[in-house]
């Protein structure tokens, strides 16, 4: 079983090898990209739509970037077959470079997961819990909408975590990516009081 854990491709070598091939074809969008990795795949959509948001782009710019995360996650509540993207959002082109070093700088992560991903409790996955958990994830996603400085970043990895155990039917590491989203939220729910707190002393 370890060895065969061992072999496991890694987790980022179907988005990097896609992606290869349509920045050499001049092909590179969000739904293009997103097509060829399986659309009707909620997992890859919000693996996909997390990196984006890791991606080295200037401050603010989760407002945009997090916006496809929060459109998948409000989809899989609405009991949607499929993630449905809106025409623009299919159209936005992509930059292969960034898209690979932000591959790499979460390689830590991604050697991590690939450790232990394997098919268990499966249960998670079923129809009649899809909603309870794009009610979860959608809300871990609002977060990124937040006006908190450099608290992106966690919820970002949280749904890069449980993107890639949805992709892999491995409800342990949803729950593992769950309960890291809970203390982003958590971490920017404290944030934001602080500052309102902080705003109506000095108001005061």
């Amino acid at each position: 079983m370890q060895g065969e854990r061992r072999r496991r491709p890694s987790l980022s070598l179907p988005i990097l090898r896609t992606s290869r091939d349509q920045h050499r074809d001049g092909t590179l969008t969000l739904g293009n990209l997103l097509s060829a990795l399986g659309e009707t795949s909620f997992g890859w959509a919000i693996v996909l739509f997390s990196l984006l948001t890791l991606l080295p782009l200037p401050p603010g710019s989760s407002l945009i970037t997090g916006l496809p995360v929060l459109v998948t996650t409000f989809q899989m509540v609405l009991g949607f077959p499929h993630v449905k993207l809106p025409g623009p959002l299919a159209r936005l082109s992509l930059d292969h470079t960034k898209l690979r070093r932000t591959l790499a700088r979460l390689r830590p992560v991604t050697r991590r997961l690939e450790r232990m991903l394997v098919p268990r409790h499966e249960g998670l996955f079923a129809a009649k819990h899809e909603r309870a958990l794009g009610l979860a994830l959608f809300v871990i996603a609002f977060t990124l909408f937040l006006p908190v400085p450099l608290s992106g970043w966690f919820p970002a990895t949280a749904l890069f975590i449980c993107g890639v155990g949805i992709v892999e039917r491995d409800g342990l590491v949803v729950i593992l990516g769950l309960l890291l989203g809970l203390a982003s939220v958590l971490l920017t729910a404290a944030i934001l009081i602080s500052i309102t707190i902080g705003t109506n002393a000095l108001i005061a």
